[in-house]
């Protein structure tokens, strides 16, 4: 009414709506409920908080940034709010694959895809992915602290070479010096080429590589690239190498390690969980590296020569191993099945004693 007021008198319009104009112009002069006030304000915070998670932030993240700030309000609250103002968190696009595997298989699966760790430096993961630019792709590797899911090491190449998933390794080897670190990727040709198991080999790392063809067996790492490429990549479009690296770094070094909310981790950020977690102790440890074996599994199986038992038993790295049995679809479309029961290993043990 008070927007068409000029074309058409307040009595006509409240006399054809139904209303008293008393009523009308009681309303009119009337403040804001208190809730409707404190929604408003809150809108503002929110809209800030947004702001500074780069339009990324959906309702769990920006109730976790509330919180924090002291305020006391609910999720939904939070949601029916965000839904007012037109705000809304990314979503993640499809998964594209872009491994290339080598025919060799030169380290067991270590992980199993149990991606825990209960403390720093205990279990990497790492893996490639493709920034695209208009300067043709851009290849990221990265080495990630699975405690703390916090990005270690990482490293750009114009080419998939072996150099970069080096270079990774050797940036989260002097940012966290660690003992006997496990070393998971996938059995893509950079992780099985020789100058890769003899890095392992000289800074006592343990290799670990999944299955093939199974983003399962490295989940975690490719969690991190679905939340660069909803976060980042999908928003932006780069026109150089040196654009894509200066987002990228930009990203990961001043957002996602010290700032952005991880639901794993209690909504805290990498940087602050491990502060939670080791107080003012650093996860580095400047003692010597010992080597470690790459080329065996970290344990001996029964009845093997290692274990003083009469039948020699070869390693068989691509076997089954005592994980329950589930079934999973490839990238074939196939159902598969992976693992064999406690009570088939067990058999077999008996037999071979």
């Amino acid at each position: 009414m008070s927007r068409y007021q000029a074309d058409y008198p307040i009595a006509t319009m409240c006399r054809v709506l139904g209303v008293s104009t008393s009523g009308y112009y009681a309303w009119e002069g009337r403040q804001a409920s208190k809730r409707a006030q404190a929604d408003a304000a809150l809108i503002e915070q929110i809209r800030k908080c947004h702001a500074a998670s780069h339009g990324t932030y959906g309702a769990p993240r920006i109730h976790a940034d509330l919180v924090a700030l002291g305020y006391t309000v609910n999720r939904k609250r939070v949601a029916r709010l965000m839904r007012a103002a037109g705000l809304k968190g990314v979503t993640r696009r499809r998964f594209v694959t872009t491994t290339v595997r080598d025919d060799t298989r030169p380290a067991p699966d270590l992980v199993d895809r149990n991606f825990t760790a209960d403390h720093p430096n205990k279990l990497w993961v790492a893996d490639i992915t493709y920034l695209p630019t208009w300067a043709g792709f851009l290849y990221l590797a990265v080495v990630i602290d699975v405690y703390s899911r916090r990005v270690v090491g990482w490293s750009f190449a114009a080419t998939l070479h072996t150099r970069v998933v080096l270079d990774a390794l050797d940036m989260a080897l002097q940012r966290r010096r660690p003992r006997d670190v496990i070393h998971h990727s996938d059995q893509g040709s950079q992780y099985t080429s020789i100058a890769f198991g003899e890095r392992c080999r000289k800074v006592g790392a343990r290799p670990s590589m999944g299955s093939v063809g199974d983003c399962y067996d490295n989940a975690l790492a490719e969690s991190f690239f679905a939340t660069l490429e909803c976060e980042l990549l999908d928003r932006v479009t780069f026109k150089s190498h040196t654009e894509a690296r200066r987002a990228v770094f930009a990203f990961i070094e001043g957002f996602y390690n010290p700032r952005r909310r991880h639901s794993s981790l209690g909504y805290l950020s990498p940087a602050d969980f491990e502060r939670a977690q080791v107080g003012n102790e650093h996860a580095d440890h400047p003692d010597t590296h010992h080597p470690a074996a790459v080329l065996r599994p970290v344990k001996a199986r029964p009845g093997s020569a290692a274990t003083g038992g009469n039948v020699t038993v070869p390693a068989d790295l691509d076997g089954p191993c005592a994980r329950r049995r589930c079934g999973h679809v490839g990238r074939d479309g196939r159902m598969a099945l992976r693992g064999r029961t406690w009570c088939n290993r067990k058999a077999a043990i008996v037999r071979l004693a």
